[in-house]
């Protein structure tokens, strides 16, 4: 396939934190990116939860995805995911209530189940040793969508025993679009089964993608938020001028995930010290399979390569997430991606002076 894409095409920022740079660079950036990826035709903008993880600084979305949607003002913007066994549904329906009474009709809020990051760092965050079983993600789905829709939560009065209502102020009345994410069947029929849109994580489990993409369909209830199924994929792209400047770039991750899968992640390695590095046939075979789904080369290879996933997945949305160690390569693979395959370039955004431009390498 040649020529533009035939879905929308989104962005999903883990806001990478190259060696040698700081957090608070990686976060800025990310806002640059943004307002790039607003300009160049993008769908959304959405922003990862990890925790405990050096070399990625999301790991409070719904923070960063308020700094993101008030430094832009048409592109979507929310979590691509909040991991709501982390965290307490009334919580996240206070986070992301306000976002969206503050950016009516812009905010997703993306679902997810899994903890994001090792298990002593998830006992920190639910301050529990205990996991959250399938049933219980599904209650604490019902509930955080009770607070939106203003069925308050139900509570025991201390005097009397009277049902007492708890309300998540400003939630109700600002429901942002509500999305399920995962890289199994299991979101994917719940997702269906609920009539909600469905984002699979293609980037890391891309063996599941067609399975749990055709049972959510099969399952699909037109809910009042949708009618038909609606699913995007999520798939770790790196475009670059040519072939050869892609795969040099791509070192960065490639090396990266190897430490990972290894157990001793870290910031995001130089191109240079990837390729200065020797590698044992286990460590090539690690790699192959952590980055094996990953598309990278000049523009026309990789528009071809996503035009045959989009085909052979049927996904509605391309959500397109890319890590590079230098920021001006990172935004010259969206644009090249944006120019080659996207909806073409918006006009330019008005200037912001809470948030300069950052001046890239």
């Amino acid at each position: 396939m040649t020529g533009r894409l035939p879905v929308p095409l989104s962005v999903l920022d883990l806001c990478p934190v190259p060696t040698g740079a700081s957090a608070g660079e990686a976060l800025r950036r990310s806002v640059d990116l943004a307002r790039h990826a607003e300009r160049w035709g993008f769908t959304r903008h959405w922003v990862a939860e990890h925790h405990s993880m050096p070399g990625i600084a999301s790991s409070a979305p719904a923070v960063l995805a308020g700094q993101i949607a008030a430094a832009t003002s048409t592109i979507r913007v929310g979590s691509g995911g909040v991991m709501l066994p982390n965290h307490a549904p009334l919580t996240v329906a206070e986070q992301f209530g306000t976002l969206e009474a503050m950016h009516p009709g812009r905010i997703d809020l993306g679902i997810g189940r899994a903890p994001g990051t090792d298990r002593a760092t998830a006992r920190a965050l639910r301050r529990s040793a205990e996991g959250l079983p399938a049933v219980g993600f599904a209650g604490q789905l019902a509930e955080l969508r009770a607070y939106f829709a203003g069925r308050a939560a139900v509570g025991r009065a201390a005097e009397g025993g009277s049902a007492s209502p708890v309300r998540a102020i400003p939630a109700e009345g600002n429901e942002p679009a509500l999305w399920l994410l995962g890289s199994t069947g299991y979101s994917a029929e719940l997702a269906g089964r609920l009539g909600l849109p469905f984002a699979f994580a293609y980037h890391f489990s891309a063996a599941n993608a067609r399975p749990a993409l055709a049972l959510y369909r099969r399952v699909f209830t037109p809910s009042a938020r949708l009618a038909e199924p609606y699913c995007l994929i999520s798939v770790s792209v790196l475009c670059a001028e040519d072939a050869a400047a892609a795969q040099w770039r791509h070192g960065s991750s490639r090396l990266s995930m190897l430490r990972l899968r290894a157990g001793r992640p870290s910031t995001l390695p130089s191109p240079e010290e990837a390729a200065g590095r020797s590698y044992s046939e286990a460590e090539l075979t690690v790699i192959a399979e952590a980055t094996g789904s990953d598309v990278v080369g000049d523009s026309g290879t990789v528009i071809e390569s996503l035009g045959r996933l989009i085909a052979s997945t049927g996904a509605d949305e391309l959500m397109v997430s890319t890590s590079t160690f230098a920021h001006a390569d990172r935004l010259a693979s969206y644009e090249l991606l944006a120019r080659a395959g996207g909806p073409g370039e918006q006009p330019a955004p008005a200037p912001l002076e809470a948030f300069p431009a950052v001046v890239p390498e």
